[in-house]
């Protein structure tokens, strides 16, 4: 870490470590919750994850003067792409990306990082049966770079949705039908929609052709089960929802911020 060769994440005698989460609005942060956790099940008294609403991203130069104890911080919506031209060093975010969840902080130099490649990754293989080979995208926003880069990855097809034609979409709600729900056992929602407390909200998608083959990923994750979710259960669909996603690329994250 800056500042020393000390190891050791607690490392008594180096006065307190900062972490926390950027974004706006933050009124409900899984991040925050997992590491105050982490932290307190692991006696790490010198750290803390504390949440920052910046109202705009040129707002971060101020945050970080006024904070010198941060050493790391992670980011979401809607600044994953917007702040990128603040980073000193992209070099450890794929060019196709575009998007960063993660900046480590060396030297007063912030180094960014994608994590939630990583999460996404681990959490949907186990999943991923021989059918499944084509995905649909619902969203357009910062999660999305990452999940698109996993899925080519991974050699599943994609295909972006959204409410207009924008930004690498090639799809709209209104065109989704019987059979590009069929030609898609795989299908990723990255919208807020369904998010707590807007709960009974989902993406605007024909249900009905939805079957046993078809594999519905939601990376909301509060509440436990979308109502996204509940219309894939209950037409025979696996479902899996973001937290898992979550906890790895908080994980991720720690060991980036915690690397010499």
């Amino acid at each position: 870490m800056p500042e020393t060769t000390n190891t050791s994440p607690s490392g008594g005698d180096r006065g307190l470590r900062l972490f926390g989460l950027i974004g706006n609005p933050l009124t409900h942060s899984f991040s925050k919750k997992y590491f105050t956790d982490k932290f307190e099940k692991e006696g790490l008294t010198d750290c803390s994850y504390e949440l920052f609403p910046i109202e705009t991203i040129e707002m971060l130069p101020g945050l970080l003067q006024s904070n010198p104890e941060l050493k790391g911080i992670n980011v979401t919506i809607p600044y994953k792409k917007k702040v990128l031209p603040f980073l000193f060093s992209t070099e450890n975010i794929p060019a196709e990306l575009g998007a960063c969840n993660c900046i480590d902080l060396k030297n007063g130099k912030l180094i960014g990082y994608n994590t939630d490649c990583t999460g996404f990754e681990k959490s949907l293989i186990p999943l991923l049966q021989s059918f499944h080979t084509n995905a649909l995208i619902l969203g357009n926003g910062g999660a999305t770079a990452a999940v698109v880069f996993v899925l080519k990855k991974l050699g599943i097809s994609c295909s972006i949705v959204s409410r207009i034609i924008q930004n690498g979409s090639v799809l709209t709600y209104k065109e989704l039908d019987k059979k590009l729900i069929n030609g898609h056992t795989v299908i990723i929602n990255t919208t807020p929609l369904g998010l707590y407390p807007n709960v009974e909200s989902c993406p605007d998608i024909p249900y009905e052709y939805i079957g046993k083959h078809h594999l519905l990923y939601d990376l909301v994750y509060n509440p436990v089960k979308s109502v996204f979710l509940k219309k894939g259960e209950e037409r025979g669909a696996v479902i899996k929802n973001g937290e898992e996603m979550l906890v790895l690329q908080a994980e991720e994250s720690w060991k980036i911020w915690n690397a010499v």
